[in-house]
């Protein structure tokens, strides 16, 4: 059987994700990351972690659709039995997000549903379903946001649920700990990515903005997070559950 430990990243692609599925890697973890629709820059994030001497495995996942998740259960059950040699994932990392910025007086049901639907109920029940599969003695890593704790208008749905998600996480420490499964919340500052339509990058007035009200004056760049991320999937964090760690460079202070 493998002796790596397995960690599932969704939306292991781009962005954040492909950041924490490569600094797992270089921790000695091996990685099954998922992919909404691009096939092509997933196998290379993969190729990329096979590179680094680990097994990685890119799966289709849409983190909306819950009704597809014991399809999804079935998938990693045999690509972890054939791919990885092992019965169990180690750690799951619930990353897969988008950004929709609609003021209060503006937001649709539709908006609201896909929101929950991706950012709560998705990571919900993904993490159920994928129980009975994880190791005990594994762990959990939810993504939240600064948002949760500073606002801005236009995200007041978005920054809602991933109070949430820290909500849960605690309650997922306290349920699990029989099991001795951890479990932690990463909150991101701004970061550059495509994220929310990519403005983090491209807006030279928003990224002034965002230097000036954090505390070491720049944007965040994916490597600032990831290995946060990974270290959570270590023996060095073994006593740490239940945490949230903002990862924001000291933002709004």
């Amino acid at each position: 059987m493998s002796k790596n430990k397995i960690a599932l990243v969704t939306g292991g692609s781009r962005g954040l994700g492909e950041n924490m599925a490569i600094n797992l890697a270089k921790k000695g973890l091996d990685v099954v990351l998922t992919y909404q629709s691009n096939k092509v820059e997933a196998d290379k994030t993969a190729q990329e972690i096979e590179s680094l001497g680990q097994k990685a495995y890119a799966l289709q996942l849409d983190v909306s659709q819950v009704d597809n998740f014991d399809t999804f259960v079935n998938q990693v059950k045999k690509v972890i039995g054939s791919h990885f040699e092992a019965d169990y994932i180690d750690y799951l990392i619930n990353n897969a997000g988008i950004g929709i910025n609609a003021m209060i007086t503006e937001t649709t049901q539709e908006q609201f549903d896909t929101l929950v639907d991706i950012h709560f109920k998705g990571a919900f029940f993904l993490t159920q379903k994928l129980l009975p599969i994880m190791a005990d003695g594994g762990g959990i890593v939810n993504i939240s946001s600064g948002l949760a704790r500073f606002s801005f208008p236009g995200y007041s749905v978005y920054g809602a649920l991933k109070a949430a998600m820290e909500t849960l996480t605690r309650y997922q420490a306290k349920e699990l700990g029989a099991r001795q499964i951890r479990s932690n919340v990463v909150a991101p500052g701004a970061i550059e990515t495509d994220f929310g339509g990519g403005t983090n990058k491209t807006d030279e007035g928003k990224r002034a903005a965002i230097a000036n009200f954090t505390a070491l004056g720049r944007v965040g760049i994916p490597s600032d997070i990831g290995g946060v991320v990974a270290f959570l999937c270590t023996e060095d964090a073994k006593w740490v559950n239940a945490q949230r760690i903002e990862v924001s460079g000291g933002m709004m202070i």
